[in-house]
């Protein structure tokens, strides 16, 4: 064999062709998961999402709408006006995952909710101050804020602003103190039950015979990503919780430790404690996994899981950087549409255990 035969018989995947080119590798292909596997970092129950029940009520509804994760949107009728206003329903919007979308949840269903005619109050726990921001109140160093209610006992009631751009919304902002708080409250007697007191002592929170016709609807209380004292006193004051889930696995991996702790939560602290809804954020429909990620859940919780989802918008990463939220910035974008749709299905739903 001649050298320049060798030197076209042998290339830097192995084997050429008699032209000298060398041949691209066998391709491999990798088969796709199996149905059955679960990608939850937990053990799955035999829970299901009714889907007939769904299309059954959509097709009740003037037209049916297909949703983002390619679902038949229920038809979800406004709720009534505003008679009476029954006790506030006090939900904990947690997950100690970063990123997944608790501000920008907490900020957007309470604005919308206010625009069904309820009324609403933000607590902002969070020491970044994002839902302030979002919410348009001033929030800097020396405001009263959250942290002189939790370590100094300042009524809510004086520290409540309200929102500029929503009637019936109000704010009880956080400042960079409320980072100290953890370690300020650490020798202060039953100190993750201070916020849960200091909820029931607002003067609009509590049953008709105590709070009147001006109380609150809603009390949505956006925690730190973390699971923390912070987040422990959000556990402890609130009657629910709500879990914003990313499309994205990352995001399942500490959903497991999280409902560890309101196990613990339920059992020695709060026993009214109920996970009443799942919301699954960040929703690409252009990709499998987050379809796949999106069924698991659903599997996974059946019914908590809220029918509606929130896609990936830049109209929603834009709206805080104007001090609104996206139900006033853009109204008619997918991210406002699907936050109002999320609204009122928790508004017709109600408390689910």
């Amino acid at each position: 064999m001649s050298e320049g035969s060798q030197l076209g018989s042998t290339t830097a995947w192995g084997v050429s062709g008699a032209s000298g080119a060398p041949q691209m590798p066998p391709r491999v292909v990798v088969p796709a998961p199996s149905s059955e596997a679960s990608m939850l970092p937990f053990e799955r129950t035999s829970a299901s999402e009714p889907v007939a029940e769904a299309v059954a009520e959509t097709a009740e509804a003037p037209s049916v709408e297909i949703g983002p994760t390619g679902r038949p949107m229920p038809y979800l009728p406004d709720p009534p006006p505003v008679a009476e206003h029954g006790t506030a329903r006090v939900v904990s919007m947690c997950n100690q995952k970063g990123g997944v979308g608790k501000t920008t949840s907490t900020v957007n269903v309470a604005a919308a909710l206010a625009q069904l005619g309820q009324r609403v109050l933000v607590l902002d726990l969070d020491p970044q101050g994002n839902a302030s921001t979002a919410l348009s109140v001033e929030h800097r160093r020396g405001v009263p804020s959250t942290y002189d209610a939790l370590v100094d006992g300042q009524p809510l009631v004086d520290i409540a602003q309200p929102c500029p751009d929503l009637d019936g919304l109000y704010v009880i902002p956080a400042t960079i103190d409320l980072a100290g708080a953890e370690i300020e409250l650490v020798s202060v007697v039953a100190r993750e039950g201070r916020l849960r007191k200091a909820i029931h002592a607002h003067p609009w929170v509590g049953s008709a015979a105590e709070a009147g016709e001006e109380r609150f609807d809603y009390v949505f209380i956006d925690c730190p990503p973390s699971l923390g004292l912070l987040t422990l006193n959000a556990l402890v004051a609130g009657d629910e919780m709500m879990i914003p889930i990313q499309a994205e696995y990352y995001a399942l991996e500490g959903l497991g430790q999280l409902l560890e702790t309101v196990d613990m939560v339920r059992a020695h602290l709060n026993p009214r404690l109920a996970v009443s809804t799942i919301l699954v954020t960040m929703y690409d429909a252009r990709t499998r996994l987050a379809a796949g990620v999106a069924e698991e859940v659903r599997e996974h919780f059946g019914d908590q899981v809220l029918r509606t989802a929130i896609p990936r918008s830049v109209r929603v990463s834009e709206a805080p950087s104007y001090g609104q939220t996206v139900m006033t910035y853009d109204p008619g974008s997918p991210g406002a549409l699907s936050y109002f749709e999320a609204a009122r299905e928790i508004a017709v739903r109600g408390v689910r255990s």
